[in-house]
């Protein structure tokens, strides 16, 4: 089991989860229940020293050798991420109703007592230390301070903290989520209510993996455009960097195959060697993309209002708490959490199985985020004066 993926091992959970929720076995049920109101309890505490451990180091990070490179790429990049989440509303605005049917799984709020999930045996209390918001402002406050310090100890100390943030995700967080999954899909069986998920999640993804692919095309075509290329043959270039993001689930792993291929594709070696290690933390569109979607299906299958109001703004909040997501699967996901339960009224359930979804999507939103790495880097190469080479390993300044 350990070799098995994370992937595989949601598939199995839910599986098992379907099976033992089928069987109607009340005790099983609330067994599972037990152990996923202590495990949500516990993500609900760690939810803000995850936005901390991620936000502040990373937007520490961006004040590195800040200058006029740094600014257009954090620019164009966190452009990028926003317009990918607006198309995404628009386009699951107009498709979505022929898709969902609203108030159908009725998870959160349930006036029906039949439709209510079964409770655990026990609940065992774990306030956070402080209200997500807050942990917001603090991480936006040390991080500018980091970013604006000469001084390195602040610094040192955050990226320390980041590493046992990490390490709480990738050694508990993780490993566990598998048996949580299992719970929360043998709950939603025994009350009815998986299979309207089952049934309407594939379309979605469906849909989620065609704006994926459109803003990929998007993304090329602006920086063909600029750069007077093919974006076409821009975008065959970038497909060993994009398979690589599918099977290693990490925009940093995929780093050496994104910058390969970014040279390939003819972009100055010094713009290619900033521009993509520094997107692989910043430029998440692809992840915005499932974000959105999954959130936008589970509040209209739930009878929850979903205004552009309250997605566009949780959308120009996702571009900076996800900045420096770790390389773990679910990292964007994590960092999300919090802008889901206080923005969007998740309650511990649906933000469970925010993660389930998003973490089945997972490698296609990495392989959309580090394709488009590939085109950002097109476009600050010609702002900075410098034009594709096809032919040789020399970039030559625009005249």
């Amino acid at each position: 089991m350990k070799k098995l993926g994370l992937l595989p091992k949601l598939i199995i959970a839910i599986i098992l989860g379907i099976g033992i929720g089928s069987i109607h076995n009340e005790f099983l049920v609330k067994l599972l229940a037990t152990f996923n109101g202590i495990f949500g309890n516990f993500l609900g505490f760690a939810i803000p020293l995850i936005i901390i451990g991620f936000v502040a180091p990373g937007i520490g990070d961006l004040g590195k050798g800040a200058g006029k490179i740094l600014g257009i790429t954090a620019g164009i990049a966190y452009l990028s991420t926003v317009v990918a989440g607006s198309l995404t509303f628009f386009t699951n605005s107009v498709i979505f109703p022929y898709l969902l049917t609203p108030g159908s799984m009725n998870l959160v709020n349930a006036e029906n007592p039949e439709h209510s999930l079964v409770k655990g045996f026990f609940e065992v209390q774990m306030p956070p230390i402080m209200g997500v918001m807050t942990a917001l402002l603090i991480a936006f406050t040390l991080g500018l301070g980091i970013a604006a310090s000469e001084g390195d100890t602040i610094k040192k100390f955050m990226k320390e903290f980041q590493g046992i943030v990490e390490g709480l995700i990738s050694n508990i967080v993780i490993p566990l989520l598998p048996f949580h999954i299992a719970g929360i899909f043998a709950n939603m069986t025994y009350a009815g209510q998986v299979a309207t998920i089952m049934s309407v999640f594939a379309k979605v993804f469906a849909l989620i993996l065609l704006l994926h692919f459109t803003v990929i095309i998007v993304q090329y075509f602006i920086a063909g455009t600029l750069a007077g290329a093919n974006p076409f043959v821009l975008v065959k270039n970038m497909i060993p960097a994009y398979f690589t993001a599918i099977g290693t689930q990490s925009s940093a792993a995929s780093i050496p195959v994104t910058l390969k291929q970014t040279k390939k594709n003819g972009v100055n070696d010094g713009v290619a060697e900033f521009v993509v290690p520094l997107c692989a933390t910043i430029h998440l569109s692809g992840s915005t993309i499932t974000l959105v979607s999954c959130a936008m299906a589970v509040m209209m299958l739930n009878g929850m209002t979903v205004t552009f109001n309250s997605i566009f703004g949780f959308i120009l909040m996702l571009g900076v708490t996800m900045v420096a997501a770790p390389g773990v699967p679910g990292g964007a996901v994590m960092a999300a959490l919090g802008l889901l339960e206080t923005m969007l009224g998740f309650d511990q359930t649906l933000l469970s199985l925010m993660i389930a979804l998003y973490l089945a999507q997972d490698s296609f939103g990495t392989a959309c985020n580090v394709t488009g790495d590939g085109a950002i880097a097109i476009m600050v190469n010609r702002i900075s004066g410098y034009k594709l080479n096809k032919n040789d390993n020399i970039n030559k300044k625009v005249a």
